[in-house]
């Protein structure tokens, strides 16, 4: 079954998408420039024939380990929980005893300690991933699981440890260069909201048993064409990410403010965290963009979506659904006649009538609307989807006029964290944190 975007619902009718749309030959351009001059290696994945053979490398390496602990944050983190919810659920499942893979993507005392009082260490590989080396929450970790190792394996700690960082530079590069650790890279210009499809992800898909060959499979399935080097604005005008990507930048103009993710797939509800981040850091630049909104069906039909479909009238809708995830039990038919309508049905039946009522109710409040239907919730599918939205969020950030690649609010934000702990330079950042601590605070009980 086909994989297809439904626009009906778009409001296209009512949106300035024409102002956008004439924009193709201009965008072809610079993909064109930007491909060629190796600024897009999402697009293009030049890093693919590689990387292929050192995951091949990694197997009989990972086949050692019961356990999987990694390190990181943001695009280090949620792109490889997206992929362990979708495609293997059965950690989360009564009886589990497969591989398990944890993930430390915050500053959480609590859950570090349970690591370091329940991981049995020879059992375990520590990934480590910051392709600069220098992110604190990361790297502060990878220093306390070091010294953990040594402290259980002694000098053949670093046989457990695997660090995924830049391939010629930065403090964890330098680790690997000393100790010997096994590693391997992010490419150049691979931005974290961006990296899933390459090692950063790919490891503890890989780990998990995933069939890591689909999921880039179908990315570049999407994405090559947006990389070939004879790109022209006709055959760009007729790519999915382009035309999600005018519907995007209109929406704005028109006032949407906020970009629903909702998804009536339940194992791949981690994928709204992933393109909330995606999204978000993105485009939410100069006093623009829309507010990215993760959502679950069924689950916040019973909760936000009244405020979806009654509140505020700035809202737009990518509704993700899949008409074959598996049918489930049946219901028993000597059910109560109150019930009478689900007797002797199928339960997966449930979760489609509910997507179909929802997306009618949204379109029916108002609320622009594209469905994303997914012909199977494969890894295939999900690496089409990673595809589309990323190159969606590239081309969205250029008809804006922004730079959809860096993120320069969040980098201030961990300069003045920095200054908190002291680090050394920060002068103005100490500063301005000397000022902020020192107002009077208008504190009150509760």
């Amino acid at each position: 079954m086909a994989d297809i975007l439904d626009w009906t619902n778009a409001h296209l009718d009512t949106l300035d998408t024409a102002l956008y749309e004439k924009r193709a030959d201009e965008m072809a351009v610079r993909l064109q420039q930007e491909t060629g001059a190796g600024k897009l290696p999402f697009l293009t994945m030049p890093y693919a024939a590689q990387l292929r053979k050192d995951l091949d490398g990694l197997k009989d390496f990972l086949r050692k380990f019961d356990h999987m602990l990694l390190l990181g944050i943001g695009g280090s983190a949620l792109g490889a929980r997206a992929l362990q919810k979708a495609f293997y659920p059965r950690q989360d499942q009564p009886g589990h005893d497969g591989p398990s893979l944890w993930i430390a993507d915050n500053v959480d005392t609590y859950a570090l300690e349970a690591y370091l009082a329940k991981l049995p260490p020879k059992k375990t590989v520590v990934v480590t991933v910051s392709k600069s080396g220098g992110t604190i929450e990361t790297v502060g970790q990878y220093f306390i699981l070091k010294e953990w190792m040594k402290g259980h394996l002694g000098d053949d700690w670093h046989r457990n440890m695997l660090l995924v960082t830049d391939e010629e530079q930065g403090f964890l590069r330098g680790e690997v260069n000393e100790y010997g650790i096994r590693a391997l890279p992010v490419p150049d210009n691979l931005g974290g909201r961006y990296s899933v499809l390459s090692a950063v992800g790919l490891i503890p898909a890989l780990f998990l048993g995933m069939d890591v060959e689909s999921l880039m499979a179908g990315a570049q399935e999407v994405v090559a064409p947006l990389a070939d080097p004879g790109l022209t604005g006709d055959t760009l005008a007729g790519h999915s990410a382009f035309r999600l990507a005018v519907w995007g930048a209109a929406l704005q103009d028109k006032g949407f403010a906020e970009l629903i993710f909702f998804t009536y797939i339940p194992l791949w509800a981690s994928f709204g965290d992933w393109f909330a981040q995606l999204w978000a850091e993105s485009l939410g630049k100069e006093g623009r963009g829309s507010q990215p909104v993760p959502a679950v069906g069924v689950t916040d039909q019973h909760s936000v979506n009244q405020m979806f479909m009654d509140g505020v009238r700035n809202k737009a809708c990518l509704f993700l659904t899949c008409p074959n995830l598996p049918a489930g039990p049946k219901f028993p038919t000597d059910l109560p006649d109150k019930f009478a309508y689900v007797r002797g049905k199928e339960f997966g039946e449930l979760i489609q009538a509910e997507g179909l009522g929802t997306r009618m109710a949204l379109s029916k409040s108002g609320v622009p609307l594209v469905e994303m239907r997914l012909g199977a919730d494969s890894p295939r599918q999900a690496g089409k989807l990673i595809g589309l939205l990323g190159a969606a969020t590239i081309l969205c950030g250029w008809l804006m006029g922004i730079n959809p690649l860096d993120q320069p609010a969040v980098e201030l934000g961990k300069r003045l964290a920095k200054a908190r702990m002291d680090a050394e330079g920060l002068a103005e950042e100490k500063a301005d944190l000397k000022s902020f601590l020192n107002t009077d605070r208008d504190l009150r009980e509760f």
